[in-house]
């Protein structure tokens, strides 16, 4: 067979194409039938000539239905159309596509399921293989009980799917798994492990069996011998290690799991016949030996061990190993100690030169083999994973390794022991004799127990080991997958436990895990390897006296047969339940609640077989509706939620089973039920599929209210004047004067003025609403969209409501905000009555006064100019405002809300600017701003009116225009002034010129109003008090508002509310996690807000035109975090940086207690973490200085007077390499005058005294401090580069802050011992982690590898 891609990317059988290459259809069937199939593909790959009934043949016979029971539709057409089942046209002549994929659906027939077929299913015998094979099921099966292949990635249910046709079961990757599957595997498949532990017995009453590690192994093992599932999960296993469920994304190393397991068996076991069960299997013993060579003396010691670690390539080589015997061979391979490390020989009483070694003294009966394919690179300081090439064959002769020294036994020998044999010393006859006495229990071959003549006739067949377990790994030390081959003692065959998969293997698919590539064994070979390989091997002892086979079910122990009958009655329960679950109908339930009026939520299950009449009582029962609401009062009709539809009732069918109303049971339905209400003397009423609902607002022009919706059925093909008819039958107005408004989506509005035209015509759908007024007034007479009905449906769709907290110290008084006018025309005498006791705010009515006194004629013309076509409109407006104050409009609160979810998915943080005040307020602001986020620059003709007489500000922005982010942190706008004050004119000239720098035209007039919109925009505020928790009560407002109003006239409107001008408060918008940020658009619409979105008012000066709120961070060279952030500062264009440093001096006095003289610090350009150009006094903001919104800059004190004077100078950082005392010395800065490499050298030799022949230098790399560990700096910087000057390759350095090391090239680096440079390498590998300098990447931090023995970790609060 072969295979093709299917939809999914995945593997599909197809047929091998014949001679002819006669064109085929590949066709991709979607089984829609059933929840647990609606994911899964049948893939067919045809003849073009099948006919469409032959088609209908194969698909039945795949996917195990009864032929006929089913449809066949096209899956990619919007309207589902069904193929002739009778049809003897071929594929090609039916819409077929040869060569390509044809989608389509199963569905089914006539509202019933198809028909299963019978007899498909497999036997399996008590040794679990297949009694058939099954090849016909190729795709994957819709039904529980039929046997085939399935999605294995789809969903961890592999009930309905019997085990593969090896006869072997698998195990459930629960998440990062398999590494445990592999090992689990492996101890199934060792007869003498799965026979001791089914010799075990659990006792229920002394132990709790979900804690019990041997009960769920037990268990585990019955059902991976006896289970007819494809694959089981291992949950219960991994429960009684204690373990929860994010141990399962916690992968481990299978050796690790493998002794962790083991010893917690151990502990389980005591007093118990298993007690030693893991150390006959699996122990040996080994000599750890140091042997005089002058005298002969050894002194020894007997360690036992569970595995063998096997090195893969020796530490500094640039070869590994070819083979498991070479690396067994370099184990016992004895090293001389000799020189400095001489032994000291106990019998010479003197260091001697000595050999030092291991000698196997036994071997278990199952032989572990580690191989150490994880090892660690000192170079990169990175655990890495050695793919090379290393064979083992399948039959290990270890005779070889036995006895490799010369056996001139002394005649004494000292024995020390590793704590796991013998206390104290010994001699070579007392461990003889221990060794004797052990023989008759231990599973292995003890080898020291004998002379070593009875060796030498020892059979080699006792040493010759059979490998039957091969675990592999594939990926890299970051992470992999582990699978295992192992080989049955049953049959000789391999299989590939694979999670769930299980198949035959060969001989050629081991020999692939050996890893490495067909060249040559060279050092970077392993780079170059595949990174599958066999990473732990296990042998058995071939000893046909002791070789065990496997128990069948016949010869279980009576424990282990009752513990079948359980596994396997809960299974059957378990098929019986997926059966019902398989037939049953979930489908969304909703209900409007008769009492509290809310739409409640719930999910409906009900099987299919149920009637419509016992489904309403489950519903009934569901909704919690005993004692509201009799059960007759209650029925279930066809639902759309969407389009909130009324699609149809089921009168008559109250006796319909629920799976022929709802179509069959599937995995999603496309509408929902809604459980519908009434009153005991009320009707249902009757409703019929294809008619509309309509949700109708009766409009009354008099009082400008809207009213609740009466909801009326019609049809379709209706015309206007029968749907008035209808209209007027359920309000009771007249149809005579009746105008009818559709809302067609949001804010489109159409007059339904054409008698004879049908709903549909007009654009109803399933669900709509319209607005009716019936009155004899003369707004019938008014063209629509300047009738009074327009206007008041206009404001409705527009208005939203605000909650606004109020600054608590806000001098406005509620009884006199109706005197409150407009600052523009307002004298210093308006403001007594608003003064406050707060300091802050008479500081501001102080500067508000100021400015208005020094308001120019020329402005004020100018604005006049700009304003005078509006000023009458404006005034009656404010009429109409005043008088709505004491209406009562319900239109507001009846607004529809923007779901919440739309509103958090279009929050977007935008840059503005706020209104004017008096240059001379410093007031500063300590909140987050829009414009800290984004920035925009272009400038309405209205900011510039208002904001005349204040800084040009890169805040005030259009949103048409935004910016584009440059490398350098600033962006693409290029701002330019026609005209500057000189740097040393008054500051206040320099603020009056920059009204010159406006933006472009804008659309919006002086008062923020879009020039070419209505200017009657709704606002109504209602004050509120609001308690926090506290019990404290807190001013807010209720604002009514037309959200198309401008930010600018927003605030005009909140001001007789707020106290102050708009100039002097800011608008913060509060998001859903309660975070907020500065609203700084003046000329930007409400339109973004909904619904009871929140806003906090915040006294304080908003950014002036001009200014920029600038990060100021101070600059700590020599500090491990050489960025700290200071203050928020406001910068304006055409300031100087001396006047920017004056204003600083007062904040970091009062919010970081820095008293600095301005001499002594400098500002400097800030680019993420480097230090750049230094700004010097005289330089001006955006002539000398590109300056941004979102801006940062860097603040650094200086030690002594600034020694930059001119943009000519360059001011390098520099810092000593001192090899001898492996130490990179403190920075020092040193100002050169030109970019010349000499001067730069002849600094260097003057600051450090290093004379100048020998001073070498070299650019730091990377972002700075641009540390480096002192162990690479010498060969990992290039050092003294061959070039004049420092602006050229491989320097380019041209702009202050550039890092440069030196060093004296004379000096000799330190001497390091071996232990002395891994110390400092994980001292250097620490401290540049913490600077996050050379992190290529992000290590999952690994958990250690825990089984708990009383049922989980202890839950220690102080424990990490």
């Amino acid at each position: 067979m072969e295979t093709v891609p299917g939809e999914e990317t995945q593997l599909v059988p197809r047929e091998i194409e014949n001679a002819g290459e006669e064109p085929r259809v590949l066709c991709i069937i979607q089984d829609t039938t059933n929840a647990k199939t609606v994911n899964e593909r049948l893939t067919l790959n045809l003849p073009a000539s099948t006919t469409v009934s032959k088609l209908f043949e194969d698909v039945a016979l795949k996917a195990g239905y009864v032929n006929g029971s089913f449809h066949l539709a096209w899956g990619n057409m919007t309207d589902m159309v069904v193929l002739d089942q009778s049809s003897e046209m071929p594929l090609s002549d039916s819409g077929f596509e040869p060569g390509k994929k044809n989608f389509l659906q199963l569905t089914d027939k006539d509202g019933e399921q198809p028909q299963l077929a019978s007899g498909e299913s497999g036997t399996v015998d008590s040794s679990g293989l297949d009694d058939n094979t099954q090849d016909r099921f190729i795709g994957p099966l819709p039904r529980d009980g039929i046997v085939g292949c399935s999605n294995d990635y789809s969903s961890y249910s592999y009930a309905s799917i019997l085990k593969s046709e090896t006869g072997y079961v698998g195990l459930v990757n629960q998440a990062m798994t398999c590494y445990l599957n592999s090992l689990l595997q492996t101890l199934f498949m060792t007869p003498e492990f799965r026979n001791a532990l089914y010799n075990w017995e659990f006792e229920e009453g002394e132990e709790d069996p979900v804690t019990s590690i041997p009960y769920q192994l037990q268990r585990l093992f019955v059902l991976l011998q006896t289970s007819k599932k494809r694959a089981i999960e291992t949950t219960d296993v991994t429960r009684s290690f204690g373990w929860d469920s994010s141990e399962a994304w916690q992968q481990h190393d299978v050796q690790e799991l493998c002794r962790v397991m083991f010893d917690a068996l151990e502990q389980k076991w005591k007093q118990t016949e298993q007690a030693d069960l893991i150390n006959q299997l699996y122990q040996g013993k080994l000599k750890d030996y140091v042997r005089c060579l002058e005298c002969g003396y050894e002194s020894w010691r007997i360690d036992t061990y569970l595995d063998i670690p096997l090195v893969i390539r020796p530490y500094g080589a640039s070869q590994a190993f070819g083979s498991v015997e070479e690396a067994l061979q370099a184990f016992i391979q004895p090293e001389t100690l000799d020189g400095p490390n001489q032994y000291f020989c106990e019998r010479c009483k003197k260091k001697c030169d000595a050999r030092k070694g291991l000698r196997f003294l036994h071997f278990p009966y199952l032989l572990t083999l580690q191989l150490k394919r994880f090892d660690f690179d000192y170079t990169t300081m990175h655990r890495i994973k050695l793919n090379d090439r290393m064979t083992f064959p399948e039959e290990l002769d270890m005779s070889p390794f036995i006895d490799v020294e010369d056996e001139k036994s002394p005649q004494t020998e000292s024995c020390t022991d590793s704590g796991a044999e013998n206390e104290g010393s010994c001699h070579s006859d007392q461990m003889s004799n221990d060794f004797s006495t052990d023989d008759a229990v231990d599973e292995g071959i003890c080898l020291d127990s004998a002379s070593s003549t009875e060796r030498v006739l020892k059979p080699k067949s006792l040493l010759t080991f059979e490998l039957f377990s091969v675990m592999v790994h594939s990926g890299s030390a970051a992470g992999g997958h582990y699978y295992a081959c192992i080989k049955s003692f049953s049959d000789g065959q391999w299989y590939s436990f694979n999670d769930q998969h299980v198949s035959k293997i060969t001989q050629e698919d081991i020999r692939k895990t050996y890893g490495g590539s067909s060249g040559s064994r060279g050092y970077y070979s392993s780079a170059f390897a595949s990174s599958t390989n066999a990473y732990m091997l296990i042998y058995r002892l071939k000893d046909p006296s002791r070789n065990a086979k496997f128990l069948d079910a016949e010869n279980f122990p009576e424990h282990i047969k009752r513990l079948v009958q359980k596994e396997k009655e809960a299974e059957e329960q378990e098929k019986r339940q997926r059966e019902i679950e398989r037939n049953t109908c979930k489908i969304k339930l909703l209900c409007m609640h008769p009492v509290k009026m809310v739409m409640m939520e719930n999910k409906l299950e009900v099987h299919k077989d149920k009637t419509l009449r016992e489904a309403v009582e489950m519903a009934y029962k569901l909704m919690d509706l005993e004692g509201l609401v009799p059960l007759d009062c209650c029925r279930l009709v066809k639902y759309d939620e969407f389009h909130e539809y009324l699609e149809r009732s089921y009168e008559g069918e109250e006796d319909t089973p629920m799976g022929l109303l709802l179509g069959g049971v599937k995995s999603s339905y496309m509408f929902d039920l809604l459980l519908e209400t009434r009153r005991p003397d009320q009707v249902f009423q009757t409703y019929k599929p294809g008619e509309v609902m309509v949700k109708v607002h009766v409009v009354s022009l008099k009082n400008e209210t809207i009213a609740s919706p009466v909801s009326v059925r019609a049809y379709l093909n209706q015309t206007v004047a029968e749907f008035k008819q209808l209209i007027a039958q359920a309000t009771g107005l007249s149809a005579d004067t009746m105008r009818v408004v559709l809302e067609r989506c949001y804010n489109d509005l159409r007059l339904l003025y054409v008698p004879n035209k049908t709903l549909k015509a007009e654009g109803f759908f399933r669900s709509n609403k319209v607005f009716v007024e019936s009155s004899d007034s003369a707004d019938h007479q008014v063209t629509f969209t300047d009738s009074l009905l327009w206007k008041l449906l206009d404001r409705h769709g527009n208005t939203i409501r605000l909650f606004v907290s109020l600054p608590e110290q806000s001098p406005g008084l509620l009884a006199n905000r109706t005197s409150y006018q407009k600052v523009g025309d307002e004298s210093e005498d308006s403001f007594g009555g608003t003064k406050s006791s707060t300091k802050s705010v008479e500081a501001i009515l102080e500067e508000s006064t100021e400015k208005l006194k020094n308001l120019s004629l020329q402005q004020q013309q100018e604005q006049q100019d700009l304003g005078s076509s509006n000023s009458d409109s404006q005034n009656t407006s404010d009429v109409e405002h005043a008088d709505s104050l004491s209406q009562e409009v319900s239109t507001a609160s009846s607004a529809s809300a923007v779901d919440n979810r739309e509103l958090e998915n279009r929050i977007q943080i935008v840059g503005g600017s706020g209104t004017a005040s008096d240059p001379e307020n410093q007031l500063p602001s300590e909140e987050r701003s829009d414009s800290d986020v984004n920035n925009d620059r272009s400038t309405s003709s209205m900011d510039s009116d208002i904001l005349s007489s204040s800084h040009s500000s890169d805040t005030l922005c259009n949103a048409d225009s935004g910016p584009i982010p440059l490398a350098n942190g600033l962006d693409s706008h290029s701002i330019t002034s026609s005209r500057r004050s000189k740097a040393h004119e008054a500051r206040k000239e320099t603020w009056d010129t920059a009204e010159e720098d406006s933006g472009t035209d804008s659309e919006y007039d002086d008062s923020g109003k879009s020039k070419g919109e209505a200017q009657y925009l709704y606002f109504r505020a209602e004050p509120y008090c609001q308690e926090d928790g506290s019990g404290d009560s807190h001013k807010c407002l209720l604002v009514h508002v037309d959200k198309r109003i401008t930010l600018a006239t927003f605030k005009q409107k909140l001001e007789p509310f707020v106290g102050v001008p708009s100039s002097q408060f800011k608008v913060f918008r509060v998001y859903a996690n309660n975070q907020e940020f500065e609203s700084v658009r003046l000329n930007e619409t409400l339109s973004s807000f909904s619904d009871d979105n929140k806003i906090t008012i915040r006294l304080g000066r908003a950014l002036k035109k001009g200014e920029y709120r600038v990060k100021v961070y101070q600059l700590l060279v020599n500090d491990p975090e050489p960025c700290k952030f200071l203050v928020d500062a406001v910068f304006a264009k055409g300031m100087t940086v001396r006047q920017s440093k004056e204003e600083l001096l007062p904040l970091l006095r009062e919010q970081c207690k820095l008293d600095l003289s301005i001499d002594r610090f400098r500002l400097r350009k800030k680019t993420w973490k480097n230090p750049g150009t230094v700004f010097l006094d005289y330089h001006v903001y955006e002539e000398d200085i590109n300056i941004s919104s979102n801006w940062e800059v860097f603040l650094e004190v200086l030690d002594e007077p600034e020694k930059m004077k001119s943009m000519s100078q360059l001011a390098v950082l520099t810092r000593q390499w001192r090899p001898s005392r492996m130490k990179l010395e403190l920075f020092q800065e040193v100002v050169l005058e030109s970019s010349s490499v000499d001067e730069l050298k002849e600094k260097l030799s003057e600051l450090s005294g290093i004379p100048l022949e020998n001073l070498e230098f070299a650019k730091g790399r990377g972002t700075f401090p641009c540390d480096i560990s002192v162990l690479e700096i010498n060969q990992d910087l290039d050092w003294n580069p061959k070039v004049s000057t420092l602006n050229v390759w491989p320097l380019y350095i041209s702009d202050d802050g550039a890092v440069v090391f030196y060093r004296d090239k004379t000096e000799e680096p330190m001497e390091l011992s071996e232990e002395e440079r891994n110390e400092l390498m994980k001292k250097e590998s620490s401290r540049l982690l913490k600077t996050g300098q050379r992190v290529n990447y992000s290590p999952r931090k690994e958990k250690a590898l825990k089984i708990y023995l009383d049922g989980g970790p202890t839950k220690d609060p102080g424990q990490d």
